[in-house]
């Protein structure tokens, strides 16, 4: 496994260790870095959230292509976001065994029918992605793991971690490798793009709905949007609401306007809804469905949302698929460099040779459903359980296989309140932001707007830090 050299020379003595880690869990504290405990939750009471030590190497001409690339990877959502025949054809045999991805795409179907009252998307976007030493070269490129357009987070948490690592670093007395942090103003970035989206519904009085879960743990990523918006414009109003109150305290007007506690809604930006859980009766999709016929600008609107299906990404990953969607021969090509290998299991002979595929070599893959929100794919040994509990079911054509990245690691110390320090090995997932704002015909905006990092033990197989296992990190580019 290729080992890349860590910021500074590790591990750090004891004496360094001692006073370092309690100075930067309270930076990493009192600048928001925070979450609530899952074990002894308090609205009142926050810890530390986990975050790597040292900011991570990561070469800086691969995060430059991956922020480059970033623009057309929004557009490329944008119009499959807009094709139904795209949409319907690939999710097609995914609907039929999973109930989940089968209920959106009945809103879909119904807003199609009924003909969208509201034109316009708003598309917070991230594209995740690893360094891949699969090559015995020293020399990694990155490859896409996904592309989330649902409650794609860490605006703030992203930002805060280098700033945790600028201030590690002057304390380390090394304020000359500050520089190879590079700036990131995802926060702000996307927050304007709320603000855009706002301006564009043309109403001085409407509110920004947050859609988010019954009890937010990872709250400070969540507030700090709010506190953004309203450091850029005091005047608009952020209401937080879950799916279950919307549709008990909420309505459509005659013109299909969503009223929340009677003001009208601009935007609505889906912190939940992205899983089963968030849709505890029919109740719930009720109010799904009605902020889908309403005026609001959804961020996603239900087309986005299917378009970050995994179904979806395998598709485009087809040879000839990229074409549909793109005229750029280049655009095509650097797209198409990004993806490691992806395979349907449907019931059909590729699908079939999928999971041969899998069966003999399943410390290659990985295996992915139709869900967001982390820890729900399935690692090595496992894969084989799975694929034979699925034998005689349809329910493999719900899921994708896709080629394992084999991410460089290297020496870092992973902060986590109240749990013993140890340098170890880790690996880093790097997440680009975009937004896009747009109808099926016309892109209004189309831009990246910042980056996050987060890190995890070398041997873990999730890494989500809410569902910890994971840590906060920032690049540092060499």
């Amino acid at each position: 496994m290729l080992k890349l050299n860590s910021v500074v020379e590790t591990p750090l003595s004891d004496h360094v260790l001692e006073e370092l880690i309690p100075k930067a869990k309270d930076y990493a504290l009192m600048h928001g870095a925070g979450m609530r405990s899952k074990t002894n939750f308090s609205q009142d009471s926050l810890l530390v959230a986990p975050f790597a030590l040292l900011p991570s190497t990561f070469p800086r001409v691969e995060f430059e292509k991956a922020v480059s690339i970033q623009t057309i990877l929004n557009e490329l959502v944008h119009r499959v976001a807009h094709d139904y025949s795209f949409l319907k054809e690939t999710l097609k045999n995914a609907c039929e065994v999973d109930d989940f991805t089968k209920k959106l795409f009945e809103i879909y179907e119904f807003i199609q029918k009924e003909g969208p009252t509201q034109p316009l998307s708003l598309g917070l976007l991230r594209s995740d992605l690893m360094l891949d030493s699969n090559s015995s070269s020293l020399k990694c490129r990155w490859k896409q793991i996904e592309i989330n357009t649902i409650a794609s987070g860490f605006g703030w948490l992203g930002p805060v971690s280098s700033e945790i690592h600028r201030y590690v670093l002057t304390e380390l007395g090394h304020h000359e490798k500050i520089k190879n942090l590079p700036e990131n103003l995802a926060l702000s970035g996307l927050c304007e793009g709320m603000i855009e989206a706002w301006t564009l519904f043309n109403d001085p009085k409407a509110a920004i709905l947050f859609l988010v879960e019954d009890i937010t743990y990872n709250i400070c990523d969540q507030r700090f949007h709010e506190f953004e918006i309203k450091r850029l414009n005091p005047h608009i109003r952020v209401i937080r609401q879950t799916l279950t109150q919307i549709a008990t305290e909420s309505r459509l007007s005659e013109d299909k306007t969503l009223l929340v506690e009677g003001v009208p809604v601009a935007v609505v930006y889906f912190r939940a809804g992205y899983t089963p859980d968030h849709y505890y009766s029919q109740v719930e999709w009720d109010a799904r469905l009605m902020i889908e016929r309403s005026t609001a600008i959804k961020c996603p609107s239900i087309h986005y949302h299917l378009a970050g299906a995994k179904k979806i990404q395998q598709a485009l990953a087809s040879e000839g698929v990229l074409e549909k969607f793109l005229t750029s021969p280049a655009q095509i090509q650097q797209v198409r460099d990004i993806f490691t290998g992806l395979w349907s299991l449907d019931y059909d002979t590729n699908g079939d040779a999928a999971v041969e595929l899998a069966l003999k070599t399943p410390a290659k893959f990985v295996l992915k459903p139709q869900r967001e929100g982390g820890g729900n794919n399935v690692y090595g040994d496992h894969i084989a359980d799975a694929l034979l509990s699925m034998a005689g079911t349809q329910e493999r054509s719900a899921w994708i296989l896709m080629e394992k990245i084999i991410p460089p690691v290297q020496s870092n110390y992973l902060i986590r309140a109240d749990s013993a320090i140890q340098c170890s090995d880790i690996v880093s997932e790097l997440g680009i932001y975009g937004v896009i704002i747009g109808d099926k015909n016309h892109i209004i905006s189309n831009r990246q707007v910042g980056h996050m990092l987060r890190s995890k033990a070398s041997t873990a197989d999730e890494g989500g830090v809410a569902g910890g296992a994971g840590a906060l990190d920032s690049p540092y580019l060499v």
